[in-house]
């Protein structure tokens, strides 16, 4: 598994995504093991991301499940892993990662 985050976050970071963190999830009450999320430089940034990831992933014998894209906030869902490419407005407005950490807190105690 680390290999396929590795693999992602050395992607995402290659075309420019910025703040890219990855939660390991597998011991909480989180419905995937792995979360990678990164920030977009807008809109058409957003959707580049999303088409090479896309190109990528299929290269990497990844499997798809399914895609939410909106303008300011994608995810990709490969059913372990979801990919959450995010707006630096949404991402702040959302704050994923605190939700994310409070939840690994509470497993660790």
């Amino acid at each position: 598994m680390q290999n396929r985050i590795d693999r992602i976050v050395s992607l995402l970071d290659e075309k420019k995504a910025e703040n890219i963190q990855a939660f390991d999830m597998k011991d909480s009450e989180y419905f995937v093991d792995e979360v990678i999320i990164a920030s977009t430089l807008g809109d058409k940034h957003g959707i580049s991301l999303l088409e090479y990831l896309k190109k990528l992933l299929k290269e990497m014998d990844e499997k798809i499940l399914y895609i939410q894209e909106g303008e300011n906030w994608v995810v990709i869902d490969l059913g372990d892993l979801l990919i959450h490419l995010m707006s630096p407005e949404y991402r702040s407005k959302y704050n994923i990662e605190e939700f994310l950490q409070e939840l690994r807190e509470k497993i660790e105690g």
